[in-house]
């Protein structure tokens, strides 16, 4: 089934927290939401859910629009896993059978005959302080899942986890998706989760969505200085272009486009989009300030320009920098963003 919002807006007092949502979760994909706190991710989910109602627009789930339609088609899991503590996992497990009107022996069979999927088995007598915080988790997504609508509403399903067992599951809820195929919609403020586990994510900005693409696009082709700034890692340094040429520090430099508006642009790019080297003519030149391990390389932290702004950049685990020394970042990928022009116009270019 699908999910569609059409205009959507929702107003708090003052506070505008959705404003003019257009977004299709189609069947059978998942789809990430993912921005800031307060963006209105959670808001979103809640109506879509059908615990909320928009104070403008739609959003319909298979053509229904009011909220008992909604609530027939969708499952909601919200942040808090709310096990009842005097139940057992699997009693809490078969809770939304329960709801249903199933009789306890079939409810209790029918969820217990998937905990060996969910990675539970052993553990259907345990009482949720007994169990770890993952598969606290588990089980409350066994219990949305049970409810067997063709729809999932997760808001931040992992949010309280340690960053090891985040990585454990969010791969576990992606093998989970292929074999049941349903449609699925969830909140995270973790961008590794969205890019990981989603068919497409929607970046949300201040009540608005940013940028709606595969993970691929989102994080190689940024539409907006936001989406560039808060999917993965990034820095950046703004340019004067003069005659068709960026100058930096009033020096040219090489970068991997040449079709930049005259004016101001700022150039935002990623560690691993540089190489670092001795400063040379059309390099961008600066004092080392840091060296740190980033997992298999060593991440240089380098002070350019006459504001000394700090950029990052990559270098090989057996580089031989030092802090202190000067270099030059040679850019091979960056994305441009000019000062007076729409930048979702500005296309991306790379060496």
């Amino acid at each position: 089934m699908s999910v569609v919002a059409r205009g959507l807006s929702h107003v708090y007092g003052d506070l505008r927290s959705l404003d003019s949502i257009e977004l299709e979760a189609r069947p059978g994909e998942v789809v990430a939401l993912v921005g800031p706190s307060g963006c209105g991710k959670s808001t979103l989910l809640e109506i879509a859910a059908g615990l909320r109602e928009p104070s403008a627009g739609t959003i319909a789930v298979e053509g229904s629009s009011d909220a008992a339609g909604r609530l027939t088609h969708c499952a909601y899991m919200p942040q808090r896993d709310l096990l009842l503590p005097w139940f057992s996992a699997l009693d809490n497990a078969a809770l939304a059978l329960r709801n249903r009107g199933v009789g306890k022996a079939e409810a209790r069979s029918q969820a217990g005959e998937l905990f060996e999927r969910f990675g539970l088995a052993g553990f259907e007598k345990a009482r949720p302080q007994e169990l770890s915080g993952g598969m606290r988790q588990r089980v409350a997504f066994l219990r949305t899942l049970v409810a067997g609508k063709p729809v999932l509403l997760l808001d931040e399903p992992f949010g309280a986890l340690d960053a090891k067992v985040r990585r454990e599951l969010r791969r576990w809820l992606r093998d989970i998706h292929d074999r049941t195929g349903h449609t699925t919609v969830f909140v995270t403020h973790d961008q590794d989760e969205a890019l990981e586990v989603a068919d497409r994510v929607v970046v949300m900005n201040t009540g608005r969505i940013e940028q709606v693409g595969g993970p691929d696009e989102i994080y190689d082709a940024p539409a907006t200085p936001f989406v560039f700034d808060f999917i993965g890692e990034s820095s950046r340094f703004e340019v004067e272009v003069f005659s068709g040429k960026p100058y930096f520090d009033e020096r040219p430099v090489g970068l991997p486009f040449n079709d930049l508006p005259e004016g101001r642009s700022t150039v935002y790019f990623r560690p691993h989009d540089v190489s670092i080297g001795l400063p040379g003519p059309g390099l961008i030149s600066g004092t080392i300030t840091s060296l740190r391990r980033a997992g298999a390389t060593r991440r240089l932290e380098i002070a350019i320009g006459p504001g000394q702004r700090t950029v990052e950049a990559d270098a090989a685990e057996n580089h031989s920098f030092r802090v202190g020394q000067r270099a030059g970042l040679n850019v091979k990928r960056a994305r441009a963003f000019p000062a007076r022009a729409a930048p979702r116009n500005v296309p991306s270019y790379a060496g």
